[in-house]
Order: C-alpha cells, then sequence, then structure tokens
C-alpha cells in the first residue's frame, strides 16, 4: 500500500460530479486539483449499508473541508453510471457536494494498494493529499467498519500547521515548541 511520502498516482477516471440532467459526468484525473489539498476516500460498493453513511458525513461536512482549501474526492470500483443511479436512489447522497469517482478498472485502487484481496473491491481507505501530491496521511479500515470523518478533519488541521502537535490535538490548541 502507498503510504506516507508517496506520491499520489497518475490517474483519468469519469466522476459522478451531479445529477443534472447533461452535466452528470466528469472526466477527473491527478492533476484537476493540483496545487489544493486533497481528502481521497474509496468505499468497497455502491448499494451498499455502512458506504453511504460515511459519504453522506463527507457531504455534510464538505464546508468544513472547503474552508481548509480541500477537496474531497470518494471513490469506488463500480461505475460512474450505478454512482449518478445510487445518488438518484439514496436520499443522503442525492445533493453530495464532490465527486464520486468510478474506479472500474481498479487501476486506482491497485496503484494505491487497497483492494480487499478476497472481495477484490476497495477497502475504507482515506489518504491526504498535499497541494505537491504527496500523500501525507493514510489510514485503511476493514469493510465492516465505517471511518471517522472528524478525525480525517482533525488530521488535516494538524497537517496544515506543519507544526508538531501533540496527541489528540484539535485546531486552535498550542502546538509544541521545539
Amino acid at each position: 500500500m502507498l503510504t506516507v511520502g508517496d506520491r499520489l498516482p497518475e490517474f483519468k477516471l469519469q466522476a459522478t460530479v451531479s445529477r443534472e440532467k447533461g452535466k452528470e459526468f466528469a472526466e477527473i484525473t491527478d492533476k484537476t486539483y493540483a496545487g489544493k489539498w486533497q481528502v481521497l476516500f474509496f468505499w468497497p460498493m455502491d448499494f451498499t449499508f455502512i458506504c453511504p453513511t460515511e459519504i453522506a458525513e463527507f457531504g455534510k461536512q464538505f464546508q468544513e473541508f472547503d474552508d481548509r482549501d480541500a477537496q474531497i474526492l470518494g471513490a469506488s470500483t463500480d461505475t460512474h453510471f450505478v454512482h449518478l443511479a445510487w445518488r438518484n436512489d439514496h436520499p443522503d447522497l442525492k445533493d453530495l457536494p464532490f465527486p464520486m469517482l468510478a474506479d472500474t478498472k481498479r487501476e486506482l485502487s491497485e496503484a494505491l494498494g487497497i483492494l480487499d484481496k478476497k472481495e477484490g473491491v476497495a477497502l475504507r481507505a482515506t489518504f491526504i493529499i498535499d497541494p505537491d501530491g504527496i500523500i501525507r496521511w493514510s489510514y485503511v479500515n476493514d469493510l465492516n467498519v465505517g471511518r471517522s470523518v472528524p478525525e480525517t478533519l482533525r488530521v488535516l488541521d494538524a497537517l496544515q500547521t506543519d507544526e508538531l502537535c501533540p496527541c489528540n490535538w484539535e485546531k486552535g490548541q498550542e502546538v509544541l515548541a521545539v
């Protein structure tokens, strides 16, 4: 698995970006949000149970990430058409403010090293990528355990200080002096 200090792999994927007729899809690449912090998270499959709780929470917290100049990107190995159908079907996903990437060929998941060996789907992986395209944080949960969006936000805050942040540090608290 790629980890802290590795470069985000090159990719070019179709994404569901809207429910508006004729504007549903866009191509997203590793360069689309160059110069911005990015939070890239994967879920195993659309039309499942834990996944929409995570995706909806990232949607609810979108403004918090946007205020930190961080672009959220969600992804699974489902197609962009399946993403659209799920958004149209699930009330908590209808108005998502971030792209749902379709890693249908599993190229990005494979390059990141996050494919579940048994199921062949993406694990619940989350990456924070800095404006230079370097992975600064990564974590992966078992398929049965949802991630913590507040923890992702807390780590983004800490990384953006470029300071030494102690255990359980929260935005606004003192950083460590050397």
